[in-house]
């Protein structure tokens, strides 16, 4: 029977309790569940109402995990809003329903077709064997709906066969994983980032579920706590994806599709409880999951302590606890990188009174006059350089060869440890073989797709886009990416061109100071310029991949996110460092000579400050990567708590005269805003770990301000999971995905950019060939490399000046040149190829996977193939016989046995 108002939503309240089930749920069909019976729009049968008592009573703790029973968990709730319609649209609406079918049908609005949808789903939901409980929170305006999701037993089972989820069969002691820890203690110092975190899961042997050995794994007996939570939810998720609330052959299948279509508002596991703890001492047994990995890991006081990766993982899954093992792995390894990093700077502030260049230049007085820096300028003193002369040996002297070389080793190495970190935890989260199902289509590629076409794997018939138009969409989307990084080239442009008329305005006053700090000036704002345009283009072109990427109609859901990352990536990476490879290995090089210019738009080409291009790229380094990073943070601290504020006073109002009770758990959850996911976690570290390594050479303390950075982020990451994300459905992963390739990439990069970097922007290189050649003190370093202005240039009414070149009087090159541009050449070559050997030395030494790992794999499999065996036990006995058999010489007894295992 209908409830008033129930054509467009069912308001009745479904208490299901424990449905009647044959021992067999159903059958594969398609590779899919079937449950007893699955409804489709053509069904001309009643729904199915179970009606619940509405006054039963309550728990004890009415507002935990669990069922008003207080017995039944909570696997996943379901969320919807209906707004409430006046007594004057409810007539409306009920001289509507009077129509003929088809009328009414072809009338439908947005909102009635949700709700047709939601009472499909609900009953599939209930014949796959779910139990069901529903909730209401009523106010005049709307209604919000809850529906409580659990899984029993015998659904818990099946779908836990299925899935191939792991199962233990044998406990052991939980292994220290930081290596760090166990350095210290055999050193016996103390190590302060220990920390003791209660309730530490157990680690066990594992192997794949069956329910026909079932006795053979560890708590079978316990049905309440055999499965973890989170492999409760990845069941119900499960059951929730594969669910009809249509036809299937339109693809309306899913929970995600009807998220996409707005048919409910959220769709999410429950968090264990409260985060916060109450004033008083609590025994930290008695904490549950989410408040004890927030007090040992969330909280800012334990910025120094290891994170407790056991725990995240077993709240969070594998997928974001491999993250975070990945951060902080990498937040570690860099602190031998900044330390060395800090070293080689303050070396070189110790080392600037030997610089012999930069105490010339300051005692030169009047000597060399140099030539005009501009078309109306006059000439100038080189001496008036003199400061940043000396500053600029901080950023260019002999120890950054050395570091450069350093971070190039590092960040191979720390790569390839990772890899046997990474063997570590997936053979200790039971991830290390796994292997993703076959995926199911994406929601919009369901929704859009113009034909159906059989999966060759799975046998069903799902929805079909052309591959020669998905194609042509992806060449054209190419082609976007194209025009979006020529409007980046066109910002660099533009950039270019402010930082040159601010030189001009500087060069034009009277000030001797900004005369001579002009091109600082310039390039320092030009940069903070430069970062605003870069942000600014970031977050349009985000936007405008996903748009773009959802357009070419991907399949899957994980090649829907490879050519976003891809897009996304390559984008960054000319947005980020298109301006530090302009300064780098462009500016500078084309200014020509005096009375022979090059121009741009009729400015002449921008030349290298008084310091060298290498104290200009550090400026820059240092004001997009610090400058990103600040930003990034204070984004990452204030937006959540905004969206937060907003999510609940949104809720609250709908509330309205209940907000004096105390909410419900899945109340306070959807309070809570969305998880995000991790695309902008791992790009934002991948875009400084190329910072860190392509660059390092110009900026030895880019390090130093990673690690600072991560050690914030982890804690504002942390912040987020645990306190502003609603809980995501735990995920399985094995390794950190395309972002490896993504950081192997730049760490061989590095290398290369490294190389020309000293080779062509240092004066490493010159001051070594003058060495070499004619004074190893550098005496007379400077006037050697000022070359005489030619005489056609005085010629045109110009007095006699000097410019910084390797050229003759007729502005030809001179044969230091061609000899210098040798040496460039030959240490690039030698460069790259020692390092790519000793880096390929440490690949072929360190093993990928641990020894000792090696060893507990195969007492592993070991394990799962005696308990899996099933006929251990006879097995067991003939070989026994045969044994016995053999050393008796009953050699016809043998034959005997061999014949009936024959038979």
């Amino acid at each position: 029977m209908y409830s008033e108002g129930f054509g467009t939503d069912r308001d009745l309240l479904l208490d299901l309790g424990p449905v009647d089930q044959p021992d067999c749920y159903g059958s594969i069909e398609n590779g899919s569940f079937m449950g007893t019976r699955y409804l489709d729009e053509d069904d001309d049968e009643d729904p199915i109402y179970i009606h619940g008592e509405r006054g039963g009573t309550r728990a004890s703790d009415p507002h935990g995990n669990f069922f008003r029973d207080g017995r039944t968990k909570i696997d996943f709730v379901l969320v919807w809003e209906v707004r409430n319609h006046s007594r004057r649209k409810r007539r409306a609406r009920n001289r509507y329903q009077e129509l003929g079918k088809e009328e009414q049908k072809s009338a439908d609005s947005k909102e009635t077709k949700h709700s047709r949808w939601r009472d499909k789903f609900v009953r599939n939901l209930q014949n796959t064997g779910l139990l069901l409980e529903k909730e209401e929170t009523v106010s005049d305006r709307k209604t919000i709906h809850y529906l409580k999701l659990s899984a029993p037993w015998d659904v818990l089972v099946y779908y836990a066969e299925e899935l191939c989820l792991r199962a233990p069969l044998q406990a052991q002691p939980n292994p220290d994983l930081n290596s760090s820890d166990q350095f210290l203690k055999n050193l016996w110092i103390p190590n302060i980032m220990s920390q003791s975190v209660p309730k530490k899961p157990v680690d066990y042997y594992t192997c794949a579920f069956r329910k026909s050995k079932m006795a053979k794994f560890l708590g079978c007996e316990d049905h309440d706590t055999y499965f973890t939570n989170n492999q409760r939810h990845r069941i119900v998720y499960e059951i929730l994806a594969r669910t009809a609330y249509g036809k299937r052959k339109r693809a309306e299948i899913g929970i995600d599709r009807l998220l996409n279509e707005g048919a409910y508002s959220a769709a999410f596991p429950l968090h264990e409880g409260p985060f916060e703890i109450s004033t008083f001492e609590v025994d930290p047994e008695q904490l549950n999951s989410r408040q004890v990995i927030f007090q040992y890991w969330g909280r800012w006081s334990k910025w120094y302590k290891y994170q407790p990766l056991d725990h995240i993982r077993e709240y969070f899954g594998e997928k974001i606890a491999i993250y975070f093992a990945w951060l902080g792995f990498y937040t570690a390894w860099l602190l031998p990188a900044a330390v060395m990093g800090t070293f080689v700077f303050i070396s070189g502030i110790i080392s600037m009174g030997t610089n012999t260049p930069a105490e010339e230049i300051c005692s030169s007085g009047g000597s060399y006059h140099m030539c005009p820096l501009c078309e109306a300028c006059s000439t100038w003193n080189i001496s008036d350089i003199c400061s940043m002369a000396k500053l600029g040996y901080l950023f260019d002297h002999p120890g950054t060869v050395f570091f450069s070389v350093f971070m190039s080793l590092w960040a191979v190495t720390f790569l390839e440890y990772w890899k046997r970190k990474n063997a570590t935890l997936a053979h200790h989260w039971d991830c290390m073989d796994f292997q993703e199902e076959e995926e199911r289509p994406r929601p919009e590629f369901a929704a859009m797709a113009p034909t159906m076409e059989q999966n060759p794997v799975t046998g069903v018939k799902e929805p079909y886009f052309p591959e020669k138009a998905r194609l042509s969409r992806m060449l054209t989307g190419s082609m976007v990416i194209v025009v979006m990084l020529c409007v980046v080239m066109i910002f660099l442009v533009t950039v270019i061109m402010y930082r040159g008329i601010v030189s001009m305005m500087m060069y034009h006053t009277e000030s001797i100071v900004l005369r001579t700090q002009a091109g600082n000036i310039a390039n320092i704002s030009s940069s903070m310029v430069n970062l605003a345009l870069i942000l600014l283009m970031g977050h349009v072109y985000t936007a405008l991949a996903e748009q773009l990427t959802k357009w070419e109609m991907h399949r899957t859901q994980t090649q829907y996110e490879d050519a976003f990352t891809f897009k996304v990536f390559v984008f960054q990476f000319v947005n980020f460092y298109s301006s530090p490879f302009y300064v780098a290995f462009f500016k500078g090089r084309f200014v020509g000579y005096p009375g022979h210019y090059g121009k741009l738009f009729g400015m002449r080409n921008e030349d290298c400050g008084p310091g060298g291009c290498l104290i200009e790229l550090a400026e820059q380094l240092f004001i997009i990567m610090v400058g990103k990073q600040i930003i990034n943070n204070i984004q990452e601290f204030v937006v959540p708590k905004v969206k937060a504020w907003l999510q609940k006073r949104q809720i609250r109002a709908v509330r309205g005269s209940r907000t004096s009770q105390e909410p419900k758990r899945w109340e306070e959850d959807y309070e809570l805003i969305e998880c995000e996911g991790l695309f902008e976690e791992y790009l934002e570290m991948v875009l400084q770990f190329g910072f860190i390594t392509i660059f390092v050479a110009a900026f030895p303390l880019a390090p130093l301000f990673a690690l600072l950075n991560n050690w914030v982020e982890i804690r504002l990451d942390a912040q987020k999971f645990v306190c502003e994300y609603r809980r995501p459905v735990a995920e399985r992963a094995q390794d950190i995905g395309v972002w490896f390739n993504i950081l192997e990439a730049l760490s061989h990069l590095s290398v290369i950019v490294n190389a020309f970097l000293i080779a062509f922007t240092s004066d490493f290189l010159p001051r070594l060939l003058y060495q070499y050649k004619f004074d190893s003190n550098l005496h007379g370093y400077v006037n050697f490399t000022l070359a005489h202005a030619p005489p056609s240039y005085m010629d045109g009414n110009h007095t006699q000046c000097r410019y910084k070149s390797f050229r003759d009087d007729s502005g030809n090159y001179t044969l230091f040149y061609w000899e210098l541009l040798a040496v460039r050449l030959g240490f690039i070559i030698a460069f790259e190829h020692v390092v790519f050997l000793i880096l390929r030395a440490i690949d072929w030494i360190v093993p990928d996977v641990p020894e000792s790992l090696a060893l507990k794999i195969k007492r592993e499999r070991y394990l799962a193939k005696q308990a899996l065996a099933d006929n251990q036990d006879a097995v067991l006995r003939q070989a026994t016989f045969l044994q016995a058999a053999c050393a008796s010489g009953a050699d016809q007894e043998v034959e005997e046995m061999e014949l009936e295992e024959d038979i």
